[in-house]
Protein backbone atom coordinates (compact mmCIF):
# COMPACT_ATOMS: atom_id res chain seq x y z
CA UNK A 1 0.00 0.00 0.00
CA UNK A 2 1.06 3.37 -0.80
CA UNK A 3 2.55 5.22 2.42
CA UNK A 4 -0.42 7.90 3.45
CA UNK A 5 1.25 9.97 5.52
CA UNK A 6 -1.06 13.16 4.73
CA UNK A 7 -4.26 13.86 3.65
CA UNK A 8 -4.07 16.76 1.53
CA UNK A 9 -8.00 16.93 0.99
CA UNK A 10 -8.09 17.68 5.06
CA UNK A 11 -6.00 21.14 4.06
CA UNK A 12 -8.16 22.09 1.58
CA UNK A 13 -11.02 21.51 3.75
CA UNK A 14 -9.61 23.80 6.22
CA UNK A 15 -9.18 26.28 4.07
CA UNK A 16 -12.73 26.60 2.57
CA UNK A 17 -14.53 26.48 5.87
CA UNK A 18 -12.12 29.47 7.14
CA UNK A 19 -13.01 31.12 4.01
CA UNK A 20 -16.57 30.67 4.22
CA UNK A 21 -16.76 31.55 7.57
CA UNK A 22 -15.20 35.15 6.52
CA UNK A 23 -17.72 35.50 4.33
CA UNK A 24 -20.44 35.18 6.72
CA UNK A 25 -19.21 37.69 8.77
CA UNK A 26 -19.03 40.17 5.88
CA UNK A 27 -22.13 39.74 4.52
CA UNK A 28 -23.88 40.01 7.88
CA UNK A 29 -22.88 43.31 8.64
CA UNK A 30 -24.18 44.75 6.07
CA UNK A 31 -23.93 48.43 5.00
CA UNK A 32 -25.61 51.94 5.12
CA UNK A 33 -26.96 53.49 1.34
CA UNK A 34 -29.17 56.62 1.43
CA UNK A 35 -32.98 55.74 -0.06
CA UNK A 36 -33.80 58.15 -3.50
CA UNK A 37 -36.78 56.19 -4.70
CA UNK A 38 -39.26 58.63 -3.40
CA UNK A 39 -38.53 62.08 -4.41
CA UNK A 40 -39.59 64.66 -1.93
CA UNK A 41 -37.79 67.17 0.13
CA UNK A 42 -34.58 67.70 0.96
CA UNK A 43 -33.80 65.07 3.81
CA UNK A 44 -32.73 66.87 6.78
CA UNK A 45 -29.21 65.92 7.70
CA UNK A 46 -29.21 66.44 11.24
CA UNK A 47 -31.89 63.33 11.21
CA UNK A 48 -29.85 60.02 11.71
CA UNK A 49 -33.34 57.95 10.59
CA UNK A 50 -33.21 59.21 6.92
CA UNK A 51 -30.46 56.38 6.62
CA UNK A 52 -31.63 53.17 6.35
CA UNK A 53 -30.06 49.84 6.85
CA UNK A 54 -29.46 47.71 3.44
CA UNK A 55 -30.51 44.53 2.73
CA UNK A 56 -28.83 41.79 3.06
CA UNK A 57 -29.97 40.74 -0.42
CA UNK A 58 -27.64 43.24 -2.01
CA UNK A 59 -26.49 42.75 -5.66
CA UNK A 60 -23.34 44.27 -4.64
CA UNK A 61 -20.76 41.32 -4.32
CA UNK A 62 -18.77 41.11 -1.04
CA UNK A 63 -16.69 38.98 -1.26
CA UNK A 64 -12.48 39.45 -1.78
CA UNK A 65 -11.85 38.07 -5.24
CA UNK A 66 -8.48 35.64 -4.66
CA UNK A 67 -5.30 37.24 -5.61
CA UNK A 68 -3.39 35.33 -8.16
CA UNK A 69 -1.07 33.84 -5.21
CA UNK A 70 -3.82 32.17 -3.31
CA UNK A 71 -5.61 30.67 -6.62
CA UNK A 72 -1.96 29.12 -7.71
CA UNK A 73 -1.77 27.49 -4.28
CA UNK A 74 -5.31 26.73 -4.29
CA UNK A 75 -4.88 24.60 -7.98
CA UNK A 76 -1.03 23.13 -6.53
CA UNK A 77 -3.62 21.48 -3.57
CA UNK A 78 -6.09 20.15 -6.10
CA UNK A 79 -3.25 18.87 -8.21
CA UNK A 80 -1.92 16.84 -5.18
CA UNK A 81 -5.15 15.74 -4.01
CA UNK A 82 -5.52 14.13 -7.70
CA UNK A 83 -1.50 12.47 -7.11
CA UNK A 84 -2.57 11.55 -3.75
CA UNK A 85 -6.13 9.86 -5.38
CA UNK A 86 -4.29 7.94 -7.66
CA UNK A 87 -1.22 6.77 -6.49
CA UNK A 88 -3.69 5.47 -3.16
CA UNK A 89 -6.02 3.67 -5.90
CA UNK A 90 -3.36 2.05 -7.78
CA UNK A 91 -1.58 0.82 -5.07
CA UNK A 92 -4.43 -0.45 -3.52
CA UNK A 93 -5.39 -2.27 -6.98
CA UNK A 94 -1.97 -3.44 -7.21
CA UNK A 95 -1.66 -4.81 -3.82
CA UNK A 96 -5.33 -6.55 -4.23
CA UNK A 97 -4.36 -7.80 -7.59
CA UNK A 98 -0.88 -9.72 -6.31
CA UNK A 99 -2.70 -11.40 -3.72
CA UNK A 100 -5.36 -12.70 -5.88
CA UNK A 101 -2.41 -14.03 -8.26
CA UNK A 102 -3.68 -11.39 -11.37
CA UNK A 103 -0.90 -9.65 -12.22
CA UNK A 104 2.48 -10.16 -12.10
CA UNK A 105 5.57 -8.13 -9.04
CA UNK A 106 9.08 -7.24 -9.38
CA UNK A 107 11.22 -9.86 -7.71
CA UNK A 108 14.94 -9.93 -6.25
CA UNK A 109 15.61 -13.20 -5.30
CA UNK A 110 18.25 -12.48 -3.32
CA UNK A 111 17.39 -9.28 -1.14
CA UNK A 112 13.61 -10.78 -0.59
CA UNK A 113 15.83 -13.85 1.23
CA UNK A 114 17.85 -11.51 3.40
CA UNK A 115 15.02 -9.81 4.30
CA UNK A 116 13.16 -13.01 5.34
CA UNK A 117 16.32 -13.84 7.19
CA UNK A 118 16.25 -10.57 9.16
CA UNK A 119 12.96 -10.77 10.06
CA UNK A 120 13.30 -14.77 11.33
CA UNK A 121 16.60 -13.52 13.16
CA UNK A 122 14.72 -10.79 14.91
CA UNK A 123 12.02 -13.10 15.90
CA UNK A 124 14.98 -15.42 17.76
CA UNK A 125 16.73 -12.50 19.35
CA UNK A 126 13.65 -11.24 20.70
CA UNK A 127 13.13 -14.73 21.90
CA UNK A 128 16.66 -14.61 23.68
CA UNK A 129 16.06 -11.25 24.91
CA UNK A 130 12.85 -12.38 26.76
CA UNK A 131 14.39 -15.46 27.95
CA UNK A 132 17.47 -13.25 29.34
CA UNK A 133 15.33 -10.73 31.18
CA UNK A 134 13.61 -13.71 33.46
CA UNK A 135 17.04 -15.32 33.98
CA UNK A 136 18.30 -11.59 35.09
CA UNK A 137 14.61 -10.97 37.18
CA UNK A 138 15.15 -14.38 38.87
CA UNK A 139 19.11 -14.22 39.60
CA UNK A 140 18.47 -10.71 41.02
CA UNK A 141 15.88 -12.09 43.62
CA UNK A 142 18.19 -14.83 44.39
CA UNK A 143 20.72 -12.49 45.16
CA UNK A 144 18.87 -10.29 47.26
CA UNK A 145 17.43 -12.88 49.31
CA UNK A 146 21.10 -14.54 49.93
CA UNK A 147 22.14 -10.86 51.18
CA UNK A 148 19.41 -10.65 53.11
CA UNK A 149 20.19 -14.47 54.87
CA UNK A 150 23.74 -13.27 55.46
CA UNK A 151 22.69 -10.35 57.48
CA UNK A 152 20.15 -12.56 59.43
CA UNK A 153 23.27 -15.06 60.33
CA UNK A 154 25.29 -12.22 61.41
CA UNK A 155 22.65 -11.10 63.12
CA UNK A 156 22.08 -14.44 65.52
CA UNK A 157 26.12 -14.98 65.72
CA UNK A 158 26.47 -11.97 67.90
CA UNK A 159 23.30 -13.20 70.31
CA UNK A 160 23.93 -16.94 70.23
CA UNK A 161 27.23 -17.49 71.65
CA UNK A 162 26.85 -21.37 71.46
CA UNK A 163 26.46 -21.29 67.54
CA UNK A 164 28.51 -18.32 66.75
CA UNK A 165 31.23 -19.66 64.55
CA UNK A 166 28.45 -21.62 62.95
CA UNK A 167 26.32 -18.32 61.99
CA UNK A 168 30.09 -16.49 61.09
CA UNK A 169 30.87 -19.44 59.18
CA UNK A 170 27.41 -19.17 57.08
CA UNK A 171 27.34 -15.51 57.32
CA UNK A 172 30.56 -14.86 55.22
CA UNK A 173 29.49 -18.01 52.92
CA UNK A 174 26.37 -16.00 52.08
CA UNK A 175 28.43 -12.73 51.53
CA UNK A 176 30.95 -14.30 49.08
CA UNK A 177 27.75 -15.37 47.03
CA UNK A 178 26.03 -12.32 47.10
CA UNK A 179 29.01 -10.50 45.93
CA UNK A 180 29.87 -13.41 43.47
CA UNK A 181 25.91 -13.26 42.34
CA UNK A 182 26.29 -9.17 41.77
CA UNK A 183 29.47 -9.86 39.24
CA UNK A 184 27.26 -12.10 37.42
CA UNK A 185 24.18 -9.64 37.43
CA UNK A 186 26.44 -7.04 35.96
CA UNK A 187 27.18 -9.39 33.11
CA UNK A 188 23.68 -10.10 32.73
CA UNK A 189 22.76 -6.53 32.61
CA UNK A 190 25.48 -6.01 29.81
CA UNK A 191 23.99 -8.76 27.23
CA UNK A 192 20.51 -7.79 28.45
CA UNK A 193 21.51 -4.20 27.21
CA UNK A 194 22.89 -4.74 24.03
CA UNK A 195 20.57 -7.90 22.89
CA UNK A 196 17.77 -5.07 23.39
CA UNK A 197 20.22 -2.66 21.18
CA UNK A 198 20.19 -4.47 18.33
CA UNK A 199 16.75 -6.13 18.39
CA UNK A 200 14.68 -2.78 18.92
CA UNK A 201 16.95 -0.19 17.50
CA UNK A 202 19.65 -1.58 14.97
CA UNK A 203 17.20 -3.90 13.39
CA UNK A 204 13.92 -2.23 13.42
CA UNK A 205 15.65 0.71 12.13
CA UNK A 206 16.47 -1.36 9.12
CA UNK A 207 13.37 -3.25 8.88
CA UNK A 208 11.78 0.72 8.67
CA UNK A 209 13.97 0.88 5.28
CA UNK A 210 12.46 -1.73 4.39
CA UNK A 211 8.95 -1.12 4.38
CA UNK A 212 10.22 2.35 2.55
CA UNK A 213 11.40 -0.19 -0.03
CA UNK A 214 8.52 -2.56 -0.16
CA UNK A 215 5.44 0.20 -0.38
CA UNK A 216 8.07 1.68 -3.45
CA UNK A 217 7.87 -1.59 -4.71
CA UNK A 218 4.12 -1.76 -5.00
CA UNK A 219 3.64 2.08 -6.72
CA UNK A 220 6.84 1.06 -9.37
CA UNK A 221 4.72 -2.21 -10.06
CA UNK A 222 1.33 -0.48 -10.04
CA UNK A 223 2.63 2.16 -12.99
CA UNK A 224 4.21 -0.43 -14.74
CA UNK A 225 1.47 -2.26 -14.89
CA UNK A 226 -0.47 0.46 -16.31
CA UNK A 227 2.55 1.45 -19.11
CA UNK A 228 1.97 -2.04 -20.39
CA UNK A 229 -1.72 -1.98 -20.60
CA UNK A 230 -1.96 1.75 -22.31
CA UNK A 231 1.16 -0.06 -24.68
CA UNK A 232 -0.92 -2.83 -25.87
CA UNK A 233 -4.00 -0.59 -26.02
CA UNK A 234 -5.97 1.02 -29.35
CA UNK A 235 -3.37 3.73 -30.79
CA UNK A 236 -5.69 6.69 -30.19
CA UNK A 237 -5.29 10.31 -28.75
CA UNK A 238 -6.40 9.89 -25.42
CA UNK A 239 -4.28 6.82 -25.02
CA UNK A 240 -1.43 7.92 -26.44
CA UNK A 241 -1.73 11.02 -23.84
CA UNK A 242 -2.23 9.11 -20.85
CA UNK A 243 0.42 7.34 -21.89
CA UNK A 244 2.91 10.00 -21.87
CA UNK A 245 1.68 10.54 -18.07
CA UNK A 246 2.22 7.02 -17.19
CA UNK A 247 5.80 7.00 -18.46
CA UNK A 248 6.64 9.92 -16.47
CA UNK A 249 5.36 8.78 -13.21
CA UNK A 250 7.03 5.58 -13.63
CA UNK A 251 10.04 6.83 -14.23
CA UNK A 252 9.99 9.08 -11.19
CA UNK A 253 8.82 5.58 -9.16
CA UNK A 254 11.68 3.50 -10.71
CA UNK A 255 14.06 5.77 -9.51
CA UNK A 256 12.71 6.06 -5.87
CA UNK A 257 12.81 2.38 -5.92
CA UNK A 258 16.06 1.65 -6.82
CA UNK A 259 17.43 4.21 -4.22
CA UNK A 260 15.46 2.41 -1.73
CA UNK A 261 16.33 -0.91 -2.92
CA UNK A 262 20.31 0.43 -2.95
CA UNK A 263 19.80 0.99 0.69
CA UNK A 264 18.32 -1.65 1.91
CA UNK A 265 21.08 -3.64 0.58
CA UNK A 266 23.81 -1.08 2.32
CA UNK A 267 22.08 -1.40 5.80
CA UNK A 268 21.60 -5.14 5.56
CA UNK A 269 24.85 -5.70 4.92
CA UNK A 270 26.47 -3.11 8.32
CA UNK A 271 24.03 -4.70 9.96
CA UNK A 272 24.86 -8.12 9.96
CA UNK A 273 28.67 -7.26 10.02
CA UNK A 274 27.80 -5.06 13.54
CA UNK A 275 25.69 -7.96 14.85
CA UNK A 276 28.23 -10.36 14.29
CA UNK A 277 30.74 -8.37 16.01
CA UNK A 278 28.67 -7.35 18.53
CA UNK A 279 26.90 -11.16 19.12
CA UNK A 280 30.35 -13.00 19.45
CA UNK A 281 31.55 -10.28 22.35
CA UNK A 282 28.22 -10.66 24.22
CA UNK A 283 28.10 -14.52 24.24
CA UNK A 284 31.37 -15.26 24.99
CA UNK A 285 31.06 -12.96 27.99
CA UNK A 286 27.58 -14.12 28.61
CA UNK A 287 29.75 -18.46 28.75
CA UNK A 288 32.71 -16.98 30.66
CA UNK A 289 30.64 -15.11 33.47
CA UNK A 290 28.07 -18.28 34.18
CA UNK A 291 30.94 -20.77 34.21
CA UNK A 292 32.99 -18.92 36.39
CA UNK A 293 30.33 -17.82 38.62
CA UNK A 294 28.71 -21.72 39.04
CA UNK A 295 32.56 -23.02 39.30
CA UNK A 296 33.22 -21.22 42.33
CA UNK A 297 36.20 -19.29 40.45
CA UNK A 298 35.64 -15.51 41.99
CA UNK A 299 38.68 -14.21 40.74
CA UNK A 300 38.23 -14.95 36.85
CA UNK A 301 34.90 -13.85 37.37
CA UNK A 302 36.25 -10.41 38.26
CA UNK A 303 38.94 -10.56 35.03
CA UNK A 304 35.98 -11.11 32.84
CA UNK A 305 34.36 -8.28 34.55
CA UNK A 306 37.35 -5.74 34.18
CA UNK A 307 37.77 -7.15 30.59
CA UNK A 308 34.24 -6.56 29.02
CA UNK A 309 34.42 -3.14 31.29
CA UNK A 310 30.92 -4.37 32.92
CA UNK A 311 29.71 -2.24 35.71
CA UNK A 312 27.95 -3.93 38.33
CA UNK A 313 24.92 -2.75 39.16
CA UNK A 314 23.98 -3.25 42.92
CA UNK A 315 20.41 -2.51 44.21
CA UNK A 316 19.17 -2.21 40.89
CA UNK A 317 15.98 -4.19 39.44
CA UNK A 318 15.98 -5.62 36.22
CA UNK A 319 13.90 -3.26 34.36
CA UNK A 320 16.09 -0.09 35.25
CA UNK A 321 19.00 -2.34 33.49
CA UNK A 322 17.27 -2.82 30.22
CA UNK A 323 16.37 1.38 30.41
CA UNK A 324 19.68 2.40 30.76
Amino acid sequence: MASLTSNPMEEMMEEEEYQDSNNKNISSAGGYRRSWSNPGPEPDMNRPNTLRLCSASSSISLTTPASPGEQLVRNNKLESIKQWTISTYKCSRQSLYERLGKTSKTIDPELDEQIETLRDTQRKYANILRLAKTLSGHFFNMVQTQNSLGECFSDLAHKSPELQQEFLFNAEAQRNLTKNGQQLLASLNFFVSSVNTIVNKTMEDSLATVKMYETARIEYDAYRTDLEFYGSARDTEINQLRMAETQVRFNEKKTEFEKLRADVQIKLKFLDDNRVKVMAKQLLLFHTAMSHYFSGNQEALEESMKQFSAKVQLKNPPSSWIEQ
